[in-house]
């Protein structure tokens, strides 16, 4: 089956529309509070005041010109990068749009030469992490925290790059 989505770079309004769409669902489907979608805004806020487009990326997915998906690829240090906001619109899951944006952020970090690529979740967020897990991030750390009006267990996850292109090479 051909997707249905375009990728395309970050343009102007981009970072207003995922915030404010995050906010939105994420309170819809969670009960997450307004504290979620401030935290988003700052994320994208500092994604667009230092972005390095030699060592960062962003993508966003679109179906007929709507936006339906973004992710966005934060350099840490010269040797890890940050997979961050990976979401999708309700009406555009169950296509692989998920999975395909966080294989446009893993082949990116090939690129440019990173060791590892990391990323933060919380538990609950079971269909992210299904994606994590299947592109072969390993969980590394959990804690319980309170954010966004409820108790969550947020994880960090790893990915090896250099392990993970081994990997490919042998299939």
């Amino acid at each position: 089956m051909t997707p249905q989505w375009t990728l395309r770079g970050l343009q102007v309004g981009d970072i207003g529309w995922v915030a404010h769409r995050q906010g939105i669902l994420y309170a819809k489907e969670y009960g997450w509070d307004a504290t979620f979608e401030a935290m988003v805004a700052e994320i994208g806020a500092q994604f667009v005041q230092n972005f390095d487009p030699a060592w960062e990326n962003a993508w966003i997915a679109e179906i007929e010109g709507q936006i339906v998906g973004s992710v966005f690829l934060v350099k840490v240090s010269e040797q890890v990068a940050k997979l961050r906001m990976l979401y999708v619109e309700p009406q555009a899951r169950g296509q692989g749009l998920g999975q395909s944006l966080t294989h446009e952020c893993i082949a990116f970090a090939r690129t440019k030469g990173y060791k590892t690529l990391t990323l933060w979740t919380n538990d609950i967020l079971v269909a992210a992490r299904r994606i994590y897990q299947a592109a072969g991030f390993v969980l590394v750390a959990e804690e319980n925290h309170r954010s966004f009006g409820h108790d969550l267990v947020g994880q960090n996850w790893n990915l090896d790059l250099q392990a993970a292109s081994s990997l490919i090479h042998q299939h």
